[in-house]
């Protein structure tokens, strides 16, 4: 069942669906600065009129899809055992990082020839997408899972170690890897107390 048919909603909220889904894998094949609306249209089976009419402008089109697939992409769960939650979203956000979009994405960011309209939509893509992690940490420190803590820097300290992996393409980012970088995190964290500023 693919994502377009999970989706709830009418006819409105599948083609806008369709049209997000293609907008994120012709962004993967051809990168961000290669979209090209008819193109879109043709994958999602939409006239391109529509696309136009909903997305009149190309950043706001990849904008919108990155949220939507931000959203769906690296969940965090909240399980009651946070180091298997922090293991498991770390795992899911290096497979993420690895696939043809993540390596598309890094790449703009690392290209000083994009244009800060599409660099300041793919950052707010990674920003949102660790926003789920944030308020996972948040609630850990809520519950005494964490002592008090800036949850925007343990999310760095988390998820700092997966970049650095993706960007040197060092091999396959293990459960094990995960297990390890959460592990010592955590116990660093524990030991530190708070560190707010």
């Amino acid at each position: 069942m693919t994502d377009v048919q999970r989706r709830p909603g009418g006819r409105s909220s599948r083609v806008r669906a369709q049209v997000l889904d293609a907008t994120v894998t012709l962004v993967a094949r051809h990168g961000v600065a290669g979209l090209r609306y008819d193109e879109v249209a043709e994958l999602a089976g939409v006239n391109r009129a529509s696309v136009y009419r909903r997305w009149p402008r190309r950043d706001a089109l990849i904008s919108e899809a990155l949220a939507d697939l931000a959203d769906r992409e690296a969940p965090i769960g909240d399980t009651g055992d946070l180091r298997a939650d922090l293991v498991e979203f770390l795992v899911t956000l290096a497979a993420s990082q690895s696939s043809p979009l993540g390596r598309a994405l890094a790449g703009v960011l690392h290209t000083a020839g994009s244009s800060p309209d599409v660099r300041r939509v793919v950052q707010a893509f990674y920003e949102r997408r660790t926003g789920t992690l944030h308020r996972r940490i948040t609630r850990a420190v809520d519950r005494g899972e964490l002592p008090p803590v800036d949850a925007h820097l343990l999310a760095d300290l988390l998820a700092g170690p997966v970049h650095l992996h993706a960007t040197h393409d060092t091999g396959a980012f293990t459960p094990t890897d995960a297990t390890r970088i959460v592990d010592i995190v955590l116990a660093g964290i524990r030991v530190t107390g708070d560190q707010r500023p």
